[in-house]
């Protein structure tokens, strides 16, 4: 029997297409694994086996009558617990969310996934309301590391990382709000996307921060990454930020004649902080890519705690009612910061969305000398599970809040990012985000394409 493991998702869907392999096959190895591995990792809080099977056997059945199948056809997919999926729960990572009404359908990207004739099979573990970088959960566990399951897969999307990484599913679903795509991305080792800031419809997602939030892929290489993207494109208005009709297809021609593109490497505070692998990392990327120039950001500090006291402040009104009625509902953890957040000035607030605006004119003005910026996605490869702090500045920080660092301040202006992990010898890998203009995808993954045909990323961990 093929192991479908080890093939990407353009070759499952050609093959299930072909009649070469059937869907149920691709569908019960995603599942055996699942059943391998999950209960050392933790990464689904459902499995979706029913459905799955049910999925597959429709696909399998079009074939059969010569009907065509989707570009997904038969690909194992995973979904943060915050997207809805019809007849689920969506639980958010919180304990006080189990016993709300199911889901009357399915998230927009998921519906657009499932349609392309991709196959669910779980939605995965994350912090509680997507309140943090380590996916260590009060209530549902700590995801561990496929790559080391002594270290952490990071967060919030820590558990759809680590369902890609240890196979359990081609492509999963995260949300970015701060840099919850980009961090577990690192951290495991695969690749990640933060798309532009109204690309990807959120309409079904359970929100977080209305004016920062993201969702996108995962996926073990560039390939499926970008045939995820190419699939969720489109307007929604049921998202009222999603307005941007599709581009042209990324999948099929990110290894073209195209012009080379100039890349700078971000320094400064891009630079301070980041441990001696992540500057090997940033390095190794620059030199296959051919980037010699740095590029200087202003008031990139300022720009992190702008990001830091909107999230704060969104995220507490958001779930004010909760905190007043129940707070010991909650993850203590992600109560005290909503708590805290819902107590900031409105002042303050109203200062830090003036200054993204100023933010966005420097970005832009960086992005008339380059198409491409690079800059550590981690100032460090995983985290151990034990390990509560980061030195930042010199001084100890809770590494819960602190791991992004780097992407926090990018995803203040809603930049399109592809993290791409790179192998530097070390145990562990580590992300580089490969940083675009707005609505310039297609740049970040023409240069993630580059690399990994460049032989900078690691091996999978399954297959």
């Amino acid at each position: 029997m093929t192991n479908s493991l080890i093939l990407r998702a353009g070759e499952i869907a050609a093959a299930v297409a072909a009649g070469r392999l059937r869907a149920a096959a691709v569908a019960e190895q995603a599942l055996a694994q699942i059943e391998r591995l999950d209960g050392g990792i933790n990464a689904c809080t459902a499995v979706f086996a029913d459905t799955a099977r049910a999925d597959a056997a429709r696909i399998d059945g079009a074939v059969a009558r010569g009907e065509a199948v989707g570009p997904l056809a038969g690909v194992p997919i995973a979904v943060k617990n915050l997207f809805d999926v019809a007849g689920t729960t969506t639980i958010a990572g919180a304990q006080m969310r189990r016993d709300a009404p199911p889901a009357s359908a399915d998230a927009t990207v998921v519906a657009r996934l499932r349609t392309a004739g991709a196959v669910l099979v779980a939605a995965t573990n994350m912090d509680e309301y997507a309140y943090g970088f380590t996916t260590e959960n009060a209530y549902y566990g700590t995801t561990r590391n496929p790559r080391d399951p002594g270290r952490l897969a990071g967060g919030s999307s820590g558990g759809a990382a680590a369902a890609v990484a240890a196979g359990m599913a081609h492509i999963a679903l995260g949300s970015d709000t701060n840099g919850s795509i980009r961090v577990p991305a690192s951290f495991c080792g695969i690749f990640g996307l933060k798309p532009t800031f109204g690309r990807l419809s959120r309409a079904g997602a359970f929100p977080f921060v209305a004016s920062l939030d993201h969702v996108g892929p995962m996926a073990r290489n560039v390939d499926d990454l970008a045939l995820a993207y190419d699939v969720m494109q489109g307007p929604d208005p049921l998202d009222p930020a999603c307005t941007a009709r599709p581009v042209a297809p990324v999948s099929g021609r990110l290894r073209g004649d195209a012009p080379p593109l100039r890349v700078g490497m971000l320094g400064g505070w891009f630079r301070a902080d980041a441990e001696p692998q992540a500057l090997e990392a940033v390095r190794a990327v620059a030199d296959a890519v051919g980037a010699r120039r740095t590029v200087e950001l202003p008031d990139v500090a300022l720009a992190r705690y702008g990001a830091f006291v909107i999230t704060a402040a969104e995220g507490g009104n958001l779930h004010l009612d909760d905190l007043r009625t129940r707070p010991e509902a909650f993850d203590p953890a992600t109560r005290d910061r909503l708590i805290a957040g819902a107590l900031l000035p409105a002042n303050l607030v109203l200062k830090a969305q003036r200054f993204r605006r100023r933010f966005q004119q420097a970005v832009a003005r960086a992005f008339a000398d380059v198409d491409v910026l690079i800059a550590p996605a981690t100032p460090c490869a995983a985290l151990a599970a034990e390990q509560q702090t980061l030195s930042i500045g010199g001084r100890d920080m809770p590494a819960r809040a602190h791991v992004g660092i780097y992407t926090q301040p990018l995803s203040y202006v809603g930049l399109p990012i592809v993290t791409v992990p790179v192998a530097t010898g070390r145990p562990l890998p580590i992300g580089v985000q490969i940083i675009a203009a707005p609505w310039m995808e297609e740049h970040a993954f023409r240069i993630a394409a580059q690399l990994e045909a460049a032989g900078l990323t690691p091996s999978p961990v399954a297959g």
